[in-house]
């Protein structure tokens, strides 16, 4: 979560017009997280909220939404200073801590992934791109920014994790009481790989190849992670499709290289995460460029992740020049972040890093977000991500227009929920997210309404509702 500050003085006289708590809960609600457009307080990340009056004395916990946040310190800093400002206050105790790992998903999940907040997908399409060096240093990135993080290496033809990192353990272990696989690690992260089942690399059909994968991923103990990178196979066939839907994908980061023929298998997979429902947040052009005899040369040609951007408003491009270092760490077993953290190579990925952190938190705020259900005026708000426009439903006709086996007859297509079924005064009991592209809403009778954002949007919708204050309502 990346936080704006904006600094607060409070005057005596505001001091004098309120408590003590409230003073400084004004103070703290000038911090502004320019994502979710809302302030921390509101946001509800101030938690155990301590004061002293007598001793003036004030301490609070600020609970981030990641670990990772890139400011996180310089946060803490100003969080300091706005509440010392405060002309009562004399000392002043902030800790900092981040929301448990939980996936934005309503639905039944896999017990090994019912605790990982943001699932990436590392993607090319097109093989000998670096993708997978890709996917390596930016794992090891977000871990060194302070995220619990994971990698799962789903090329079951040619694995590449067992090559690019250097375990002490090389073998996935398996827990014979649960049936589950026990992750290994290096420097912190958790690794799976089929390279590391003993197995090397396999010679199998597609969809055998699909079961091995959803096995290796989903009976994992992931245990609690904040980001897992998932390293993409090439192509957009049975493997990737599996992927995308047995998995909830948070976001996914595309690789390529400056040649047309890379831009053009790059795109289908950009149209691919498109139909899932997927958001690309970031293009990683790798081997740009290289520098000689103080001039800079483009080998390859320019211009294919620059296109990937304008074409489809993908928003952030990185590029990476052609380093022996880089290539060699990816076959020393070091990934390049850990050997040189210091070094330009280490500072683009700082920055996709950033990137990455920032836009998973960005959707899951709209996500969370996108239909809600507002009391006051009987009405469901829908605002679906990556648009503007915000519209309201009416309970009842979102329920009646229900396209489930329960509603309609898969066969015939005869309405079996009639008009008449649907209480006009009917209210949903929760509305929960799954995944990128939906809303699970329970009703009262018990029936559980999956509506995906494009339904919802086909709806007719309320206008000239009444605007009701709490006390009407």
């Amino acid at each position: 979560m990346y936080i704006t500050i904006l600094l607060f003085v409070a005057s005596t006289s505001a001091i004098s017009s309120g408590t003590a708590e409230a003073d400084v809960l004004k103070a703290l609600s000038q911090i502004i997280d320019p994502d979710f457009g809302t302030d921390i307080v509101s946001c509800g990340f101030v938690k155990d909220l301590q004061i002293n009056e007598a001793l003036g004395e004030v301490s609070f916990r600020l609970e981030l939404t990641t670990p990772a946040c890139p400011i996180k310190d310089m946060f803490e800093q100003k969080a300091n200073e706005v509440v010392a400002m405060l002309p009562w206050v004399k000392n002043v105790n902030v800790t900092m801590s981040a929301q448990p790992a939980r996936p934005v998903f309503a639905g039944q999940l896999p017990a090994g992934l019912q605790t990982i907040s943001n699932i990436i997908a590392v993607s090319s399409c097109k093989g000998g791109v670096g993708k997978s060096t890709v996917a390596v240093n930016l794992a090891y990135t977000l871990a060194g920014m302070g995220a619990r993080v994971g990698i799962f290496d789903a090329d079951v033809y040619g694995p590449s994790l067992p090559t690019m990192v250097s375990p002490e353990n090389r073998l996935l272990e398996m827990n014979p009481e649960k049936r589950s696989i026990i992750p290994t690690e290096y420097l912190g992260v958790k690794l799976v790989s089929f390279g590391f089942a003993g197995q090397g690399r396999a010679i199998m059909r597609g969809p055998m190849v699909s079961g091995v994968i959803n096995q290796l991923l989903t009976t994992t103990e992931w245990g609690e992670l904040d980001y897992l990178v998932i390293d993409m196979p090439p192509g957009t066939g049975d493997i990737q499709l599996t992927l995308c839907q047995v998995v909830p994908l948070t976001a996914a980061v595309i690789v390529t290289t400056p040649q047309k023929l890379a831009f053009i298998d790059v795109a289908k997979g950009v149209r691919m995460f498109s139909k899932l429902k997927v958001p690309c947040v970031a293009v990683v052009e790798n081997m740009c460029h290289f520098d000689a005899d103080g001039k800079r040369y483009y080998p390859f040609g320019r211009g294919s992740g620059s296109q990937v951007v304008q074409q489809f408003g993908i928003p952030h491009l990185f590029d990476l020049p052609i380093r022996p270092t880089l290539s060699a760490s990816g076959d020393s077993g070091m990934p390049e972040v850990v050997a040189d953290p210091l070094g330009e190579i280490a500072q683009t990925f700082q920055n996709l890093g950033v990137c990455v952190v920032q836009q998973c938190a960005k959707i899951r705020q709209q996500v969370s977000t996108a239909v809600t259900y507002d009391k006051f005026i009987k009405a469901i708000r829908v605002k679906v991500p990556d648009s503007e426009e915000e519209f309201l439903l009416h309970p009842a006709t979102v329920r009646r227009n229900d396209r489930s086996a329960q509603s309609v007859d898969e066969w015939t297509g005869e309405q079996k929920l009639q008009y008449a079924d649907v209480p006009e005064d009917i209210e949903p009991e929760e509305i929960r997210p799954m995944g990128n592209y939906a809303v699970s809403i329970t009703w009262p009778d018990g029936f559980s309404q999956i509506a995906p954002y494009d339904q919802l949007q086909k709806i007719e919708r309320l206008v000239d509702v009444p605007q009701l204050t709490p006390a009407q309502a």
